[in-house]
């Protein structure tokens, strides 16, 4: 495993461990984390904190040019709203560390030219779905059903 989806992982336990739902993601430029977060809906009552949106909330204001030489990394793959949030500032690829437990707007990212590599990491797959089976009340609440 290569160490930015290693600290998206890093970043899903820290969800878990707050009582939050266990995704996370990093934001990388030219080899360098320069955001990184997780899901902080539970946490911070937000409605929109997935872990994609966190990591780039926290690597703040960038210029078009650089969002357009990152890679994100996620431990599951992006819902239609970080979808939407990949598309609208450019990011050219995605590492998604697991799409068995939810499979995320992937077709329409394509269709917009991102790149996506998706690992089906065994640590992903578990902590989701243990995550899943213990709540699945906050679970559906976090994918809108």
């Amino acid at each position: 495993m290569d160490k930015f989806l290693a600290a998206a992982i890093d970043e899903a336990k820290k969800g878990l461990d707050e009582g939050g739902i266990p995704i996370g993601s990093v934001l990388v430029h030219k080899g360098e984390i320069i955001g990184r977060g997780h899901n902080q809906r539970v946490q911070k009552g937000s409605t929109v904190l997935h872990g994609e949106m966190d990591a780039l909330e926290n690597a703040g204001r960038l210029s078009a040019s650089v969002y357009k030489e990152c890679t994100l990394y996620t431990t599951l793959s992006p819902c239609p709203m970080c979808s939407g949030t990949i598309m609208l500032y450019g990011i050219p690829n995605v590492v998604i560390g697991e799409n068995k437990n939810f499979m995320g707007s992937e077709a329409l990212l394509r269709e917009h030219g991102v790149n996506l590599e998706v690992r089906q990491d065994a640590e992903c797959i578990s902590m989701m779905d243990e995550f899943i089976k213990s709540r699945p009340d906050l679970w559906n609440e976090d994918i809108g059903e």
